[in-house]
Formats: C-alpha cells, structure tokens, sequence
C-alpha cells in the first residue's frame, strides 16, 4: 500500500514526457517522407510500363510538401522540446527554416520535373531514383528545423546518403561510379570527423541543444576549454565539405560529371544548401562565443574558396567533353566563396549579416538550376556536354538560348541579371560593414575574373551555328524547368527588393 501512494505521489510531481506533436510544424517533412515510401512500395506493384507514374507521383509529392508552407508563414512554430526547458526544441520552424525548407523543396521539384525524362531515356532503376530523391530531399528539409547537434548530424547523413546512389545511378558508366565512391569516402571522412566534434562538445558542455550549448560556451572550464575548440573546429569540418569550400571542394568536379544531369544540378543548390544552413546554425546559434576562432578561419575559406573555383573554371577548354559540366561545378566553387562571406561576417558584425547569404543562396538556387535545365535540354542532342556544343543555340533554341544568357549573367552580376548585381551588392556589403576590406577587394577582383568565363559562353549562345542544327522538341516537363526558374529570374529581377524582403524576417536579423 505504502509502496503505491509512493509512486503515485512521485508520477505526479515528475515533469510528463509524453508531448504533443505539431504535425503542421514537421509536414513538410513528413509528407516528402511519405510520399518516398508510397514511390518505394508502388514501384514493387507497378509494371514497367507504368514505372513513369512514380515521376508524377513524386512530382505531387514535392508540390504538396511545398504547400503546406504556406500556413506556416507566421514562423513562429516548435516542437520536441525539452520539459525542463520549453525554449530548448529540436525542430522550430521559424521564418529561417520556412525559407531554407522553400529553397529546398522547390529546387527538388525543379530537379523532378528535368528528371522525369531524364530517368525514362537513360533507363534508369525509377522505384530507386525517386525514391532516393524523395528521402535526400526531406533530409534537407529537416535540417533547417534542426536545433540540436544530434539532429544536425542525422538530417546531414539523411541528404547526404541517397546522393551517394544518385550520383552512381548510371549502371555501366565508369565515370558515375568513380564520381559516387570519391563523394561517398570524402564525405563519410567529413562526418566521422563532424561526430568527433560533437562529442567533444557534448562533453565539455553536457548538452547537444544549440541554444544551451551556446550558454554553456560562454563560461567553459578552463580545463575543457581546449576540447571545447577542438570540438568546434571539427564540427565545421562535415558542413564546410558539403559547401564545397577549399580544401573540401576536390569532390565537385568528378561527381557533377560523373552524377546524371539533374544530380548535379541537385547537388549544386540543395546540397550546397544543406551545408551553408548547417554551417549557419553551428556557428552564430551554437558556437557564438568561438565566433574570434570560426570567424576569421570562414574569411580565409571564402577568399580561397571564390578564388580557386573561379581560377578553374577559368581554365576550362570549350572543347573538352564535359567542359560545360566542369565549368558549372567549378563555377558553384566559386559561388560558395560569395555565400561564406556574410557567414564570416556575422562573426564581427551580429547576426544581421546571415540575410546577405540567404539573399544570395535563393537567387544562386534560381539560375543553378535554370542553367542545369537548359543544360539537360541541350544534352539530349549534344551529350558531350561541352561547351562549344552551345554555339549558335539561339538559331536552334531561341528560347533556351536567351534563358541560358540570363541565367549566366545573373551569376555573372551583369544587368539584364540585376538580381545577380543586387545579391553580389549585398554580399560586397556585409563584409564592408564588418570591416572586411581586405575580403571586399578579394571578392571584386573575383567577379571580375568570372565575368570572362561567363561572357564567353554567353558570347557563344549567339554566334553563327556551324554545320546543320539538329531541331527536336523539348520534352515539355524540362521545357516547364526552364520557363519556371527564367520567370522567377526575371521577376526578381525586377523587384530584388522582394528577395531582402523575405530574408530580412529571419531568425536572425536581430
């Protein structure tokens, strides 16, 4: 008797671990998880014939996860949150992650609509494709959400492995086998190193939570103050990899050439997505009083990280098979530099410069993959993938042509691509403001050497074709890629000011 009013009484005063769910929170997720698992058990039932349908299904999916955004615009969402402390929570879904999650999910969809052919004509495995594509993708939504290392970690390797058999989906194709094993070694060296470092962080803090790790950083024993930089500093390492910046680049090249065309495009926007976020919520939610060690270390990445991939894509002959792939891989290494430089920023100027690197990452996910689709469209005659294979376009493609020339000038930073100038603007800016001069001048001597490679093939688009132009009709779903992405282009073109407008809402515009 005595030992049940005991328990009774101790039930009663211990915190409930049973929480709700805040399913609208997690929905984007869920459902791109779903719908993952629905294409993986229809593909067992289906015949071959009909194995098309799971690239509309997927389509829908993604189309249906982007929606459900809509009602969440408010940001000011949470869930699985700790009892003791409602304000740690290891998904929040506030206005940073709404916009990183519209980034993602609207660059999967693009990547759907170029792949629906794209799987059809190179007879690719459709049940394995889409299903890896659904699975990476919702990894990439949830880590936005992610307030904890643990999670962190989780939604990282839930992105990152189905890449790996996404890249190798080409059966038969050195090159895509060669491209899947350096990304799958390189980067499970990066995140056995990335979980080092959160351990030892764990250690010296006692917590996996952003915000109490961030707390808890501010007044570290000295005794676990150098495990404590330790683990920082290899915690970086997994996301600095997936950006792709110096000395973790050397995967790109070989695995966008070796990578199916819409892989590429892929991981150029949400791969790098994934790991600028992540690198984002390490550094200025977790580790801001390391931000005198994180931060000069991320100027010099960027400086090195713009200069080599724009040195190398210089270098690119246009008559190399694949040099058009090469360029744009060499080229995203270069963009990566632009995106680390407000991140560096924030270390001396507060959290207000993060806007800059969303800014410029949502006009980078437009153009990236507008390029990559005009690319797949231009592969189906031309598989080569060189850049000379782009001479005279405009008599051929009028349409893709002139989508193409904007798209690269939008990179390049020239008008009509003014929304390319605006981005590079308010980069240029934040690390102007942050008393990075030196890192201002490298940037624009960069963008001066990017103007070369970017106006050449521009050049090229609308030179006189030789010999007889092989005209075919674009297949309607990559033709959609195009126009969607070239119409987002130029809308915000035209009105940048939305673009700063919904970044500036951020969690981290404070």
């Amino acid at each position: 008797m005595t030992a049940t009013t005991t328990l009774t009484v101790l039930s009663a005063e211990a915190p409930s671990l049973v929480q709700s769910v805040d399913w609208l929170a997690v929905a984007p997720v869920v459902i791109t998880a779903a719908v993952g698992l629905v294409v993986l058990v229809a593909d067992l039932f289906l015949v071959e014939r009909h194995k098309p349908l799971l690239g509309w299904i997927s389509v829908a999916g993604l189309a249906a996860a982007t929606a459900t955004l809509v009602p969440l615009r408010a940001g000011d969402r949470s869930t699985f949150c700790l009892t003791g402390d409602p304000e740690a929570c290891s998904y929040v879904a506030d206005h940073f992650t709404l916009v990183i999650q519209f980034l993602v999910l609207a660059g999967a969809l693009i990547t759907a609509l170029v792949s629906v052919t794209a799987v059809r004509d190179t007879r690719m495995p459709a049940g394995e494709y889409w299903f890896l594509l659904l699975s990476s993708a919702a990894g990439a939504a949830l880590l936005p959400a992610s307030r904890d290392l643990a999670t962190l970690i989780v939604a990282l390797e839930v992105a990152s492995l189905p890449a790996f058999a996404l890249v190798g989906m080409r059966r038969g194709d050195r090159l895509s086998s060669e491209a899947a094993l350096k990304f799958f070694l390189s980067s499970v060296t990066a995140t056995a190193v990335s979980l080092m470092g959160v351990s030892f962080v764990y250690a010296a803090t006692g917590s996996l939570h952003l915000t109490q790790v961030a707390d808890r950083l501010e007044d570290v024993p000295g005794q676990l103050d150098t495990l404590a930089m330790a683990g920082v500093a290899l915690t970086l390492v997994g996301f600095a990899f997936k950006t792709a910046a110096v000395p973790f680049h050397f995967w790109v090249p070989d695995t966008y050439v070796g990578a199916p065309l819409p892989i590429a495009g892929y991981l150029s926007v949400i791969g790098k997505a994934v790991g600028f976020t992540g690198l984002i919520l390490v550094t200025v939610i977790a580790f801001p009083a390391y931000s005198d060690i994180w931060g000069p270390a991320l100027a010099v990445l960027a400086a090195l990280t713009m200069t080599l991939g724009n040195t190398a894509a210089l270098r690119q002959s246009p008559d190399r098979p694949n040099s058009a792939v090469r360029l744009l891989a060499w080229s995203s290494v270069g963009q990566a530099g632009y995106l680390l430089v407000p991140i560096a920023a924030a270390a001396y100027s507060g959290r207000d410069q993060i806007g800059s690197t969303v800014a410029y990452a949502l006009m980078y996910a437009a153009v990236n993959l507008g390029a990559f689709a005009v690319a797949a469209l231009v592969a189906r005659t031309k598989p080569l993938h060189r850049i000379s294979d782009y001479r005279g376009l405009y008599a051929e493609r009028p349409l893709a042509a002139l989508s193409l020339g904007f798209f690269l000038l939008c990179l390049a930073g020239l008008p009509p691509g003014i929304i390319g100038l605006f981005a590079k603007v308010t980069v240029f800016r934040s690390a102007v403001d942050a008393g990075l001069g030196w890192l201002a001048v490298v940037m624009a001597i960069n963008v001066v050497i990017a103007l070369y490679y970017y106006l050449r093939w521009t050049a090229l688009l609308f030179r006189t074709p030789e010999g007889a132009q092989t005209r075919t009709r674009a297949p309607w779903p990559v033709a959609a890629a195009v126009v969607v992405t070239a119409i987002t282009a130029v809308v915000v073109s035209g009105y940048p000011e939305l673009i700063l407008r919904v970044t500036s809402g951020s969690l981290f515009a404070q």
